[in-house]
């Protein structure tokens, strides 16, 4: 096999760094950088002596801003850093992830009876209690159904009618193809 040119590069691991992880110590090979330590600017030194420095104490060099001349690299606890950014992105996913209001959905016919669509009723207002918004999906089969949508829309109307004042509605009720679709969220 004959390779020519730079078409055939060695490749070492040292240079590829995963997402999110910050050139340390060895992996800086700049001639100088900018050191910062405890929020206090030292000042630009070579690589060597600030690695140096941070070795000294116990510490890591960590290249924080490389885009800039000369890179911006602080003295700290790599380690412990990787572990406190862990713990606080796990923090704020979980935080995004309640912030999500979930729906829970509740399936009603045309043809309801009055006893069941209370039980419906109160089976959202459980929902809404519990912090979900609800929607409600009457769905219509066959022609005979959909030839009488005006049916379905009052069962609709009559179920926004009973929850009164414990709800207002998010979207109104509306024809999504063979459905009637409507959300309702708890007043505040």
């Amino acid at each position: 096999m004959h390779f020519q040119g730079n078409n055939f590069r060695k490749r070492e691991d040292k240079d590829f760094l995963k997402p999110g992880e910050m050139r340390t110590n060895f992996q800086i090979r700049v001639p100088q950088v900018r050191v910062i330590k405890d929020d206090q600017q030292l000042g630009v030194m070579s690589t060597d002596q600030a690695q140096a420095m941070a070795e000294e104490i116990g510490m890591d060099l960590v290249e924080v801003v490389p885009t800039v001349s000369p890179p911006i690299c602080k003295i700290m606890d790599y380690g412990k850093f990787r572990y406190e950014k862990k713990i606080k992105d796990k923090e704020s996913a979980r935080k995004q992830r309640e912030s999500k209001v979930q729906y829970k959905e509740i399936r009603l016919r045309p043809a309801i009876a009055q006893n069941d669509m209370e039980t419906k009723v109160n089976m959202a207002k459980k929902f809404l209690s519990e912090g979900y918004k609800v929607q409600f999906m009457l769905q219509f089969r066959g022609g005979r159904e959909m030839s009488h949508k005006e049916n379905g829309m009052n069962v609709m109307l009559k179920i926004v009618e009973i929850m009164g004042d414990h709800v207002s509605v998010e979207t109104q009720p509306r024809f999504e193809g063979n459905k009637i679709v409507c959300c309702v969220i708890a007043k505040v």
